[in-house]
């Protein structure tokens, strides 16, 4: 892809005066971008081997607050630096912004060890378990948001009370009715592409002023690091256009949800599909139905990982194209785990319960590890629920809260085993914040419905 650059190209860039900031970030707990911005000679002298930041850099939530309790980092730990360490893999230009190149880093502690909690350490443990099955993991997330009339700041200022959308009425796979996104989802497209991320296509989607953007599937670390640049880069490039943009799950009662819904397959040492099997039924290999199966078994655990906040459980309702029974199905958009590519060697899963405000480490990650276990047991994949998945009543529901996912979560023998406890118990943490802040706030709604009538 034309973005992406090696070291020496970097160097070039740089003498010729092509690329003048260096852009380190490594990925926090929300799946945001965070890290400095080096001017690139110094960069290239001083910090190529690595650079550092504050360890509460995996122990804030979506505001900063240094949260009191963590193990990992605290006023006790003294907030010290963790390691940075570019992996050059993910160098690229960033055309939407002047001069410019960004490189993703690892998280590193100072013996040189990856940090457990960090997001594409999580990841990469269970990448590893898989190629030592002979297993390469490929992936796929979709990413939908909303487009706003108004920018950022004016927004901000107004306390959000006003929420116009850029395009007034549902413009699912509208042509003509997303063209008024176009400014944006069209740099958007391009500065991708400039960026070496290979997209596929933009459309309008079920609601006014959503949009969702696809790219190419690819390996796991690699569709997770894709991930997290495309939601940078939508919010930026919005932010240029003086629009705004949201990955809220779900920004407005009787809106439609936002999702990142997770396609995932494997591939074996002889680069095919290794959950295609031409002769089985749906062409579905017996691995694959294991798989699946693993999916199912611990879908109520994962879910946390999917729908990381209190908002990511107001997407699940009926009829908005959101599940809420942990079953699988063929080609069926009402069920949580849906086969695409029945019967052809693109045939894969696909978990709809992902919201657009997931982190996709995390996500696939725990995704990988509940799959992998279905492999490692030969768990047997049950029958498929077909029709109106809504109304299957006896089915397994999702969670329907982030208290209960993070109860689940914690009580997970299965993801103690495969991610450690303290990871789990960094990420519970993490949960009980969200939830207790959450507890403790005055809504609009609640005053709404209570000031004069309660």
């Amino acid at each position: 892809m034309p973005g992406n650059l090696t070291l020496d190209e970097l160097k070039a860039a740089v003498a010729a005066g092509e690329i003048d900031t260096v852009i380190t970030a490594i990925v926090d707990m929300q799946g945001r971008l965070m890290g400095k911005r080096f001017h690139a000679r110094f960069f290239l002298d001083h910090n190529v081997t690595e650079t550092h930041g504050c360890e509460y850099l995996l122990a804030t939530d979506l505001e900063m607050t240094t949260v009191p309790g963590y193990a990992a980092a605290s006023w006790q730990t003294g907030y010290g630096d963790y390691v940075h360490k570019p992996d050059f893999s993910t160098l690229r230009r960033i055309p939407w912004q002047e001069k410019a190149a960004m490189v993703l880093c690892d998280v590193l502690d100072h013996h040189g060890e990856p940090v457990p909690h960090s997001p594409r350490a999580v990841l990469r443990r269970q990448i590893a378990r898989a190629e030592a099955m002979g297993l390469a993991p490929m992936m796929a997330t979709e990413l939908e948001f909303f487009l706003f009339r108004d920018s950022y700041t004016d927004l901000w200022d107004s306390g959000y009370r006003e929420l116009v959308p850029n395009a007034r009425y549902n413009i699912d796979y509208a042509i003509t009715g997303s063209l008024r996104d176009e400014p944006v989802m069209r740099d958007l497209r391009n500065g991708l592409y400039g960026a070496g991320i290979p997209v596929e296509c933009s459309k309008g989607e079920a609601d006014a002023g959503q949009e969702e953007i696809n790219i190419l599937y690819s390996d796991a670390l690699d569709n997770a690091d894709n991930h997290v640049i495309v939601k940078a880069a939508v919010k930026e490039i919005a932010q240029l256009h003086d629009r705004a943009a949201t990955f809220m799950a779900k920004y407005r009662h009787g809106k439609a949800g936002s999702s990142s819904h997770v396609h995932q397959s494997l591939f074996g040492r002889d680069g095919k599909n290794a959950f295609y099997d031409k002769d089985a039924e749906h062409g579905m290999s017996k691995l694959m139905r294991s798989y699946v199966a693993g999916l199912l078994d611990h879908a109520q655990e994962t879910t946390i990982f999917l729908a990381p906040h209190v908002n990511s459980y107001k997407r699940f309702c009926v009829g908005l194209f959101a599940p809420t029974r942990a079953v699988w199905s063929t080609d069926n958009r009402t069920a949580a785990f849906r086969v695409c590519g029945a019967g052809t060697k693109a045939v894969r899963v696909e978990n709809r319960i992902g919201g657009s405000d997931l982190n996709p480490y995390l996500a696939q990650a725990t995704q990988l590890a509940a799959g992998l276990d279905g492999i490692e047991r030969g768990l047997e994949l049950g029958p498929e629920i077909g029709g109106d998945v809504y109304a299957a009543k006896d089915a397994p529901e999702v969670p329907k809260t982030l208290r209960d996912a993070a109860d689940l979560l914690e009580g997970s023998t299965f993801l103690r085993k495969a991610l450690g406890d303290g990871v789990v118990d960094h990420y519970v943490h993490n949960a009980r914040w969200e939830v207790e802040q959450f507890d403790y706030h005055v809504t609009d709604w609640e005053v709404q419905r209570g000031f004069e009538r309660a």
